[in-house]
């Protein structure tokens, strides 16, 4: 089965690079598009003072992220189409531009290896909640 448009879900860690290289395995021999998607957490605003301190943690989380997966996409050798940084719900991310997008397919590391960590996983919702193919990459806990 070729695919025409690959999302990948990375997180800002070594075994992302894991992930875009199963991406790049799939997509290469069809010449598929590969987008990119990571989450970032948005820090809890306590009251009005702290506000201010506040955003600017946001903005330097938001660079981060961002300097990661400018370096994620410089160590492959495929071209990237797009790298989305969101926040919220991972699965609702993902049907959102799975919809919008024309995605095919998800590629999503899953660390849970044992039988009773698989049914509480978090890949659970994203299997769950897509509409198109899943595909989970296992990743070691070391």
């Amino acid at each position: 089965m070729s695919y025409s448009h690959l999302l990948v879900a990375v997180a800002v860690n070594s075994e992302s690079h894991l992930l875009l290289k199963k991406a790049v395995s799939i997509a290469r021999p069809y010449q598929a598009r590969i987008s990119l998607l990571t989450l970032t957490h948005d820090p809890e605003i306590y009251n009005q003072f702290a506000a201010p301190m506040m955003e600017n943690l946001r903005d330097l989380m938001q660079e981060e992220t961002q300097l990661f997966m400018n370096e994620l996409i410089a160590q492959v050798d495929y071209p990237i189409a797009e790298t989305i940084i969101a926040s919220g719900a991972l699965s609702e991310n993902i049907v959102h531009l799975c919809e919008r997008d024309g995605i095919d397919l998800v590629i999503y590391g899953n660390h849970n290896q044992r039988y009773f960590s698989r049914a509480a996983c978090s890949a659970k919702g994203v299997v769950g909640a897509s509409k198109v193919d899943v595909l989970l990459v296992p990743l070691r806990d070391e």
